[in-house]
């Protein structure tokens, strides 16, 4: 089953504009509403906890679509979807990315400055990779070469340690390259 994530500059907005039920997932062995999985579609339901009845896992077994609706604020400063594709195709200023008081404003890596400054990604490939070394099941290729890093990073681990999809790691490196060029944006704002 796809594993679909969508994000938004206010998910609640988004929300009220579609019929959802929310999803569930296992906490400590009580069932417990999902942080951001919502149904588009019929579900068994909790009416009384006003969500799915059957955490997410076992919904997806039996065929349930979940979908994540996301809080995603980088986009606040996001004028339109010609300014969004214009900060996605604009080379950010890599070299920022190793410096902490600079990484630990982004989304995603903030407080892996070691790692950035270790690996030092040059692309999106390589900041994608990144998110994914930050999840236990990879981070073991920390200060590894890219050849290893890419031949190993996008493979299912063996065990039941988290790891990040290529999909996901991908569409969030985008994010941060967005991130990285609004705040460049922002700061040299009047000084052209």
């Amino acid at each position: 089953m796809p594993d679909i994530d969508i994000d938004f500059v206010d998910r609640d907005q988004a929300l009220d504009l579609f019929k959802h039920i929310k999803a569930s997932r296992i906490d400590n062995g009580e069932i417990v509403k999902h942080n951001t999985g919502v149904y588009l579609h019929d579900v068994p339901m909790n009416a009384v906890a006003g969500m799915c009845a059957v955490p997410y896992d076992s919904a997806e077994d039996r065929g349930y679509f979940k979908i994540d609706f996301l809080n995603v604020g980088i986009y606040k400063g996001v004028r339109d979807e010609a300014h969004l594709i214009q900060l996605m195709n604009t080379e950010p200023l890599w070299d920022l990315l190793e410096d902490d008081s600079f990484s630990d404003m982004l989304f995603h890596v903030n407080g892996h400055g070691s790692i950035l400054r270790q690996m030092k990604p040059t692309s999106i490939e390589q900041l994608a990779a990144v998110l994914a070394i930050i999840r236990p099941a990879k981070r073991y290729l920390v200060g590894r070469d890219w050849t290893t890093v890419m031949a190993e990073v996008w493979t299912k681990p063996e065990n039941a340690d988290y790891f990040f999809k290529k999909s996901h790691a991908t569409a969030y490196a985008v994010a941060i390259v967005v991130q990285m060029n609004l705040i460049c944006e922002q700061i040299s704002y009047g000084f052209n």
